[in-house]
């Protein structure tokens, strides 16, 4: 479900003017972003994009569909504002990509089904959220964790790029209005950064290593590469070449690397995986050869 924290920094906050519309989505209207206060009078994004927000009282990895009445936008992809929890509870700032490895299907989404992706969107997102961090603005964050989660749970059947942020990752953090505050803006700005992106010379799908992606992170972080998918180390023996084929298909960019964490991947995930990648015309690459 949508955290109320962010939903109210959107409606209520100065920093946004965000208009109601005759549009509906889940029965509920769409708004659509009027003004931000921290982008450039002369910037001319607003003129030439439309950003609308969406509410909904459904958990936000049941939706399976944009249900927008009358349907008269396309929009180029979606940022679903969420809480995150975990049992070690820490705070933490945290996007990822959504998708069923298995047939388990308890969190929503299709069995054995990904969403639709884009790894600049994933790109955005991170580095949208470190700037708000890195900001004078919201220096009392710099303890947050800022995280990339493996890809995991639904939904994973609405026909375009999805991405969620998060804010974790106990209810302590939920209700941090200023918390919210920073995610409201990071996803603005990723909406903003998305389209704005200089060239990215690698376009990977990550395998193995741990849900919280740490060599997946750095990649993105310190490098001119972006990746979509990412299958964490205990799903490996679960894939097959129609998985692999899905990855690269439903990733909005043209995929041209394959990236492993080789340390967080064991040799008998390896000798599952390898065959199975060496069946692409893709380079293989070990994730340390890209950091």
């Amino acid at each position: 479900m949508a955290s109320m924290n962010i939903r109210s920094n959107f409606l209520n906050s100065n920093l946004y003017k965000f208009v109601e519309t005759d549009l509906t989505w889940q029965e509920y209207s769409l708004f659509k972003l009027e003004d931000v206060s921290f982008i450039s009078k002369d910037d001319s994004f607003l003129q030439k994009h439309d950003i609308y927000l969406g509410l909904t009282d459904t958990p936000l990895i049941f939706l399976n569909d944009l249900k927008i009445e009358p349907n008269t936008i396309n929009p180029d992809f979606l940022i679903f504002a969420s809480r995150h929890r975990s049992e070690a509870g820490r705070p933490s700032f945290l996007v990822h990509l959504t998708g069923n490895w298995t047939d388990n299907k308890d969190f929503g989404g299709s069995s054995r089904q990904l969403s639709r992706a884009s790894a600049i969107l994933l790109k955005s997102g991170y580095n949208s959220l470190k700037n708000q961090i890195k900001s004078p603005e919201f220096a009392d964050f710099s303890n947050y964790h800022l995280d990339i989660e493996a890809t995991h749970h639904g939904p994973t059947t609405l026909e375009k790029p999805l991405l969620f942020m998060e804010l974790g990752s106990s209810e302590q953090e939920w209700n941090v209005r200023k918390a919210g505050k920073l995610v409201g803006k990071a996803i603005i700005d990723t909406c903003l950064s998305f389209f704005k992106h200089e060239d990215i010379p690698y376009i990977g799908l990550g395998f193995g290593g741990t849900h919280y992606a740490p060599q997946f992170k750095d990649i993105i972080d310190k490098n001119k590469a972006a990746i979509s998918f990412i299958c964490p180390k205990y799903y490996i023996q679960e894939l097959t070449k129609e998985t692999i084929q899905q990855m690269i298909a439903n990733t909005r960019e043209s995929v041209n690397c394959f990236i492993i964490d080789w340390k967080g991947t064991n040799s008998q995930d390896k000798q599952h995986l390898l065959p199975l990648l060496e069946e692409f015309e893709l380079p293989i690459q070990k994730s340390k050869d890209l950091k």
